[in-house]
């Protein structure tokens, strides 16, 4: 057992200025659960139990140096003993004792933002989150932090107007933004060096102790953000294994810059990391933005999403096409190795018993090197790919001198297309070198047809997309967003 031995250490956070010490949550206790059950806070709603809907949003805080960072986040499929040391803040702690709203609440009110009110408070959290992080919303930026909560009888429009009204209607008296209340808030969160460390949960607080406590227990689960692991419990109802927390680790949670690579560790959300990324590849800007929502980039990690080993997780194309490496450890001892030598099958990746995923390697842009990632869904925002796809050619005197090629949706796991890759490779870079790749894709995958899409589409879809990643990026093209009208009628069967 992970924990034997241990001293039991229940997880504590803040909540209203008060630390609560969750003594009667097991592991895997949601913080919805939690919440609406032993201390009664019934304003955080259920609704779809697994992070999809938004009512069960709430927000967190996590210290940052002297002051704090607040995030929304799906309390539904947050485990409790996560929060320990942070600051949980739900939609009863904006009101004032006097009963004065938040400008946030007022908003809400003054826009009639709220019919049933069954979603309203989960869409007040995420507007909050917004009004902490910005002196103003644009409305880009509010219908951004509202990707994650679903409207069904309001309607979004007074919701919107609503964000763009909250920062102009004064300073929270009970709720003050700055840096004054964020020192504040710091100092009164409980700590703890020790970590939480319950019968079937241990959070190790460095590198050193959670890789040696993997290696002697290999069957334990690693949790990250738990937004895959929160619906084994919540919607599949299974028992869990004893946990390894890694989101304490503060040796993970780093982003830095080594060997003109960008170094990316196993605690870093997918928020951050893909700020990092983008910040360096402005063209990968919309995958950042529909993977998933806010509050699930703010709880899921970027490491946790590759190690998932899922053929359809958006972030792996890409990166595969990028060349990036993952940095595997097990005990004391590292090795690294390229992201697709990761996957072995369907679900089923080579990592060793006991071996974790580090951190992510991704190298830095190139001059003469083209990049671009599409996803294909159903819905724009919050779906789950039918084809992801991710390329990175290099460019010479107007030929190929590198082709990388990757999919997602068409293979029971992320691949990468050899053949289509081969058939670029020396040629020069026109659209008939592009459709004669796209051909070789036939030999690359055999997709499958599924609920999402059917195998003859995926085929079709992959095609076509490497055949829009040219019409972005051909001779004459500046990459900027081309318009339906300019692309080619032809299409690979």
């Amino acid at each position: 057992m992970i924990d034997a031995g241990k001293p039991t250490r229940f997880p504590r956070f803040l909540l209203d200025g008060e630390v609560v010490e969750a003594r009667d949550a097991t592991p895997t206790a949601t913080l919805l659960e939690y919440l609406r059950g032993p201390l009664g806070r019934c304003g955080t709603k259920e609704g779809c139990a697994e992070g999809d809907c938004g009512a069960c949003t709430v927000v967190v805080g996590e210290a940052r140096g002297a002051g704090m960072r607040y995030r929304a986040v799906n309390s539904c499929i947050r485990f409790v003993p996560t929060l320990d040391g942070k600051e949980v803040v739900t939609v009863e702690s904006l009101r004032a004792v006097d009963g004065t709203l938040h400008p946030v609440q007022q908003a809400m009110v003054q826009a009639h933002a709220s019919q049933c009110g069954f979603c309203t408070p989960g869409f007040v959290m995420s507007l909050f989150a917004l009004w902490l992080e910005r002196d103003r919303a644009s409305r880009e930026e509010a219908v951004e932090a509202i990707t994650g909560n679903l409207c069904r009888c309001t309607g979004y429009r007074p919701i919107i107007e609503a964000a763009l009204r909250m920062h102009a209607l004064g300073p929270s008296t009970h709720w003050p933004r700055g840096p004054d209340n964020a020192r504040k808030r710091r100092a009164a969160l409980p700590a703890d060096a020790a970590g939480v460390s319950l019968p079937g949960f241990h959070a190790p607080r460095t590198l050193a102790a959670l890789a040696d406590a993997y290696a002697r227990a290999p069957d334990s689960l690693l949790l990250a953000g738990g937004t895959d692991v929160g619906l084994w419990v919540t919607k599949q109802l299974r028992d869990l294994p004893p946990i390894l927390y890694l989101g304490d680790v503060a040796e993970l949670d780093r982003i830095d810059e080594r060997d003109a690579m960008l170094e990316i560790g196993a605690a870093v959300s997918l928020t951050d990391a893909y700020a990092a990324i983008v910040g360096r590849y402005p063209m990968l800007a919309e995958l950042a933005n529909r993977f998933g929502s806010p509050p699930v980039r703010n709880s899921g990690t970027l490491c946790g999403n590759l190690a998932n080993g899922s053929p359809i997780g958006d972030s792996m194309p890409v990166l595969m096409a990028l060349g990036a490496e993952v940095v595997l450890r097990r005990g004391t001892t590292e090795r690294v190795i390229p992201l697709e030598a990761l996957y072995r099958a369907y679900r089923e990746t080579t990592l060793a018993k006991g071996e974790l995923v580090r951190a992510v390697r991704i190298p830095a842009p190139r001059d003469d090197r083209i990049v671009g990632t599409y996803k294909v869904s159903k819905r724009f925002d919050q779906d789950i790919s039918a084809v992801c796809a991710g390329f990175a050619v290099t460019l010479r005197d107007g030929g190929v001198t590198e082709a990388r090629i990757a999919y997602g949706g068409m293979a029971g796991i992320p691949k990468r297309a050899f053949a289509a890759e081969a058939a670029l490779q020396g040629k020069p870079w026109t659209l008939a070198s592009v459709r004669g790749a796209a051909r070789a894709l036939r030999t690359d995958f055999k997709p499958i047809g599924d609920m999402r899409a059917s195998a003859a589409y995926r085929g079709r879809v992959a095609a076509a997309l490497l055949e829009r990643f040219y019409s972005a990026h051909g001779p004459g093209r500046d990459a900027a967003p081309i318009r339906v009208e300019e692309l080619t009628a032809s299409i690979v069967p």
